[in-house]
């Protein structure tokens, strides 16, 4: 995924409201920037780091800005929530992942029970719901979700397993928006209950599928599937 804007350098000052962050440019000039990420943002969250953001045209918008990364030991990490699903639906769209690749109809937030998926996929020998979450926490060598607990993260695994139930694959993409680490786990000190439906819903038969990304003030791109404990 290439940006299609050029992105504006600036050095962060503070996150706050959960939604918002202060942020100075290279000329200067102190702007506010929408921050897609509601999580804590732990590991990923340094005050006077540098930042890139995406310049918004959109006079609904009360913030010119949305911040896309920010470098956390001289490289670039993903803070934008939004990107991971557009990433997945692409990839699984073109076949660049290999796990999700052949499929004839790939569409985007459809219903299944009582959630609604990220991406469905189908061709004459399957059904697949897939389920996207972001990535961005790190502790030693380790990629760690979810960053605060999430009783809708709990609800998608359920529903997934559902799906395995009734036959159709089920798969849980975690896209994982940092370079500096080299297996995935649930964050089980965050939120143990996540972390027991997760392995709940591997022993049922749902995929587990962690996919790094590399990022750059360029593009965000797919580069390898991590091993996983649970």
């Amino acid at each position: 995924m290439r940006f299609e804007n050029q992105l504006v350098h600036g050095t962060l000052i503070r996150r706050y409201k959960r939604f918002l962050a202060d942020v100075k440019l290279d000329n200067g000039t102190e702007v506010i920037a929408h921050c897609t990420n509601s999580g804590s943002m732990k590991s990923c969250l340094e005050e006077g780091a540098e930042v890139y953001l995406t310049p918004v045209d959109d006079p609904k918008r009360k913030t010119r800005f949305t911040w896309e990364m920010i470098k956390i030991n001289n490289d670039w990490v993903g803070i934008n929530t939004s990107v991971p699903n557009k990433l997945a639906f692409d990839a699984v769209s073109s076949g660049i992942i290999p796990e999700l690749s052949g499929y004839t109809l790939v569409k985007r937030e459809v219903q299944f029970g009582d959630s609604r998926f990220d991406i469905y996929a189908e061709n004459a020998q399957e059904k697949c719901f897939v389920e996207v979450k972001n990535v961005s926490m790190k502790a030693g060598k380790y990629a760690l979700f979810p960053d605060a607990v999430t009783t809708r993260g709990r609800k998608h695994l359920k529903t997934l397993m559902q799906v395995k139930a009734e036959g159709m694959r089920a798969v849980m993409l975690y896209v994982i928006q940092r370079s500096d680490v080299n297996i995935f786990a649930p964050a089980k000190e965050i939120d143990p209950g996540y972390a027991e439906t997760l392995k709940e819903a591997f022993d049922a038969g749902v995929e587990i599928l962690p996919m790094q990304v590399k990022v750059t003030p360029q593009s965000i791109d797919f580069t390898r599937k991590l091993p996983f404990e649970l």
